[in-house]
């Protein structure tokens, strides 16, 4: 992985998408830091999970100034299956404003727009960054277990079949910081999660969705040498990304954030 700091923020990008021409990506670290006295400070980009909505607001506007790009698309996340299109129609909608700033109902979000940064929010889930550079498509999936047992990294790549015309032998993929297999624990699995997901059982009663996500892309047609994990768990490493289950309290959101730029 690839670590970049810039206006006081820290971000991780992934190896396989750095090189992809016009593409920008990040997955944004909890904290920022003050150049004018050094401080660093809480980065939460999330409402309602313990800050006041103007400072969620000046955080989201601090991570707009580094990504860039004309319309920001935040999904509404619901831990479903739904994927969200932001296209040509949707975009035609809005108002005649320099910057826009939308959200979409669904876990997933697809375009094929430039200047369209896509943002997903997470504190344990997985974000999912799913690439076609040669139809130039992304998408950005925020998928916790349940999004994962609806298999919603599969629809998301169906979508861009479907709806885009998508290789899936052409898309790359990432996934991001989350809970790993040393701490996704399930104590009712058997009531939660469908038999047909136990293979991904490990000791005691944790599983890993790592491992159903690499696969449910490969399932999709994605080669699995085009997929990219960052390995990182989010609880084992509570002082660089948020993590619901770590802080045994309401967490903040940290953003994994996707764009095409302008040609």
């Amino acid at each position: 992985m690839r670590w970049v700091d810039s206006n006081g923020l820290r971000y991780v990008q992934f190896p396989n998408l750095v090189n992809v021409p016009g593409l920008w990506h990040a997955i944004f670290t909890r904290q920022w830091w003050d150049g004018k006295n050094g401080s660093r400070s809480s980065f939460n980009i999330g409402f309602n999970a313990g800050d006041p909505d103007d400072v969620i607001c000046s955080h989201r506007r601090r991570m707009i100034s580094v990504v860039g790009g004309r319309s920001t698309v935040y999904a509404h996340q619901v831990h479903g299956a739904e994927v969200a299109i932001w296209d040509k129609a949707s975009a035609g909608r809005l108002s005649q404003k320099s910057v826009a700033i939308v959200r979409l109902s669904g876990d997933a979000l697809v375009t094929c727009l430039p200047d369209a940064a896509l943002v997903i929010q997470t504190a344990d889930c997985q974000s999912v960054m799913i690439v076609d550079p040669v139809r130039r498509v992304i998408a950005n999936v925020h998928s916790g277990w349940r999004g994962s047992i609806a298999n919603i990294i599969g629809k998301t790549v169906d979508t861009m079949v479907s709806r885009f015309g998508c290789r899936p032998g052409d898309i790359f993929g990432g996934i991001g910081p989350s809970l790993g297999p040393c701490c996704a624990e399930f104590k009712n699995y058997k009531e939660e999660i469908p038999a047909h997901y136990w293979r991904y059982r490990r000791a005691g009663d944790l599983f890993d969705f790592w491992r159903l996500s690499i696969d449910q892309l490969a399932a999709a047609g994605v080669p699995p040498n085009q997929v990219v994990l960052a390995g990182i768990c989010t609880r084992c490493n509570v002082s660089t990304f948020f993590s619901y289950r770590g802080e045994k309290r309401a967490a903040g959101r940290f953003a994994a954030v996707i764009r095409w730029c302008s040609d």
